[in-house]
Parts: structure tokens; C-alpha cells; sequence
């Protein structure tokens, strides 16, 4: 059998496998490195970038649930300067695509992120967050309002030639149609989907386990909410969907994919396991050997529509 071709074009970008890390899960990149060759990713999402440096919000701020984990970091980062001038030297070199994901709190925010970033060598793309559902500002209200999504994205295409990918909410009444109006603003691709809204409470003291009552689940809880987003975006646009929620294994992967995916992204999965993404990539590889499959592009969006027989 001939090599298993494992790249896929997404975005502008060929990337070697359709594996990419998810942001805010494996901090900037090189602290999967001790577990991880970045070289056999797809891609690193490094975790979100402000214009200044962020806090977060007060502990506590992850919490384990059934199913899954609810965060409510608050987007903490270093701040675009000392991204620029401290990480981004220790990403380079390593022949894997880097996609910067960045937020604010204001069109112009996002833009200054944008304006001084675009600039530097070794960024490969950028990943618009408009959906953290944990800050009491910012990103959420851009990915909830269709129009100002819109203008975000218009705004934002005219400040770089580079892939400019919007990470969309699932925390809207219809999906479909935020992703058109990205697509239509000049989006070259979509991540969906970020966290859904929750809480978890303690019984015992009948207090809130987070600081700010709610956050953000992830895990394998949301994966099912997550497949059915992707199939449905992945019919109603024509840039590509990469796929986010609840992938452990590299099976999960694959669903990803027949479903409409281009590339997936694993995030959670790390926290128990940091090597879960080659894990992944080998498994797939398995998987096209195990079917007869020469690439990894044959899968995307082969769901056959008639459901399994049991």
C-alpha cells in the first residue's frame, strides 16, 4: 500500500496532519514539549493573545464535572508584546504551523493584536476568539450579534494577508447563520465550537465551585453538541470547519471529520494525557491503513446520511 498522505489544506495553509492543539488548553506551545514533538502537528494554537497582559479571574476557576471540565480562566495571558518578544522565538523552527488566537474587549483591540502581530515571522495564521463565555466583556458580545460579527471580520480581513479563522460560539440561537455572515466578512476558515455555558454547585455548602458562578464545559460532554455544529455549518458554508469538542481519541477525531471537518483541534484531552495529540495522529494513520485509505482528505465529509444498522 502506498504512504498514507496525512496533510490537508486548510485555510491557505498545507498542514501535515489534521491534528491541531486547541487554545488555552497547552499554554503557548513549548510546554507540550517535553511530552510532544510539535513537529508531528498539524498545527499549535497558542492561548489567547490581548494587547495587554490579562489576569484572569480569581480561583477557584476549573472545576472537574461528569463528563468534562468547567473553566473559567478568564482568558489570562502575557499581552501581545512579550508574546512577540519572549514566545514566539521558541516556536520557530519547528516546521509546524503557528495560529495565534487573539481577543478584545473592542473592534480596535482586536485590530491593534492584528496591526502588531502580522508583522512578526513565524506566525502562520490568526484565530479570532468571539466566544469565551467566561469574562463579563468583550469577545462573547462579537459572536453573538451577527452584524457586529460581520463588521469584526470585515475589519480585520483588511489588516493582513495571513488565514484568518473565527472561533465561533455555540451559545447562539442559530450557528448556521453566524458562520455565513463570517464567511461572508472575508473569513477563510471557522473552529467550532468553543465552551457552553454551565455551572456546577457544592451541595454541602450550597455555594457556586467557580469564583464567577458560571463558565465554560469542555469534554467529552459537549462532543455530541459539537458534531451535529459541524455538520451543519460544514454543509451551509464553503470555507472550512475545524472541528473542537470532546475529542479524547483519535475515533473522535475521525467522527470530526466524516462529519465535515478539515483538520480537529484537542484541547481537554490534554489535561489527563499531554501526549493525547500524537496519540491521535497515529491513530488516524491506523485507521486510513485499517480502511484502505490512501488520504486523510477521503474521509472529510463522507458521512453517509442513513444511520447505522444495530
Amino acid at each position: 500500500m502506498a504512504r498514507i498522505d496525512t496533510t490537508v489544506s486548510l485555510a491557505g495553509l498545507c498542514l501535515k496532519t489534521p491534528v491541531m492543539t486547541a487554545s488555552g488548553t497547552c499554554g503557548y506551545g513549548p510546554e507540550l514539549l517535553p511530552f510532544v514533538d510539535l513537529r508531528r502537528l498539524g498545527a499549535v494554537v497558542v492561548k489567547g493573545i490581548s494587547v495587554r497582559p490579562r489576569p484572569g479571574n480569581p480561583p477557584p476557576r476549573i472545576v472537574e464535572t461528569c463528563g468534562g471540565m468547567l473553566n473559567a480562566i478568564g482568558l489570562e495571558n502575557i499581552g501581545m508584546e512579550a508574546f512577540a518578544m519572549e514566545t514566539l522565538p521558541r516556536l520557530r523552527g519547528y516546521e509546524t504551523a503557528v495560529i495565534v488566537n487573539l481577543l478584545g474587549e473592542s473592534q480596535e483591540e482586536y485590530g491593534r493584536i492584528v496591526e502588531r502581530l502580522d508583522r512578526e515571522e513565524g506566525i502562520d495564521g490568526f484565530e479570532v476568539n468571539v466566544s469565551c463565555p467566561n469574562v463579563r466583556k468583550g469577545g462573547i458580545s462579537f459572536g453573538s450579534d451577527p452584524d457586529i460579527l460581520e463588521g469584526l471580520v470585515c475589519f480585520l480581513r483588511d489588516k493582513t494577508q495571513k488565514p484568518l479563522i473565527i472561533k465561533l460560539s455555540p451559545n447562539v440561537t442559530d450557528i448556521v447563520d453566524m458562520a455565513k455572515r463570517a464567511e461572508g466578512g472575508g473569513a477563510d476558515g471557522l473552529t467550532l465550537i468553543n465552551t457552553i455555558r454551565g455551572m456546577s454547585v457544592d451541595a454541602e455548602s450550597r455555594r457556586p465551585r467557580l469564583a464567577t458562578v458560571v463558565g465554560g464545559l469542555s469534554g467529552p460532554a459537549i462532543k455530541p453538541i459539537a458534531l451535529r455544529m459541524v455538520w451543519e455549518v460544514s454543509r451551509g458554508v464553503k470555507i472550512p470547519v475545524i472541528g473542537v469538542g470532546g475529542i479524547l481519541t483519535a475515533e473522535d477525531a475521525v467522527e470530526f471529520l466524516i462529519t465535515g471537518a478539515s483538520a480537529v483541534q484537542v484541547g481537554t484531552a490534554h489535561f489527563r494525557n499531554p501526549a493525547a495529540c500524537i496519540e491521535i495522529v497515529q491513530g488516524i494513520e491506523a485507521y486510513l491503513e485499517r480502511h484502505g485509505m490512501n488520504s486523510v482528505r477521503e474521509l472529510v465529509g463522507s458521512l453517509r446520511a442513513e444511520p447505522a444498522a444495530f
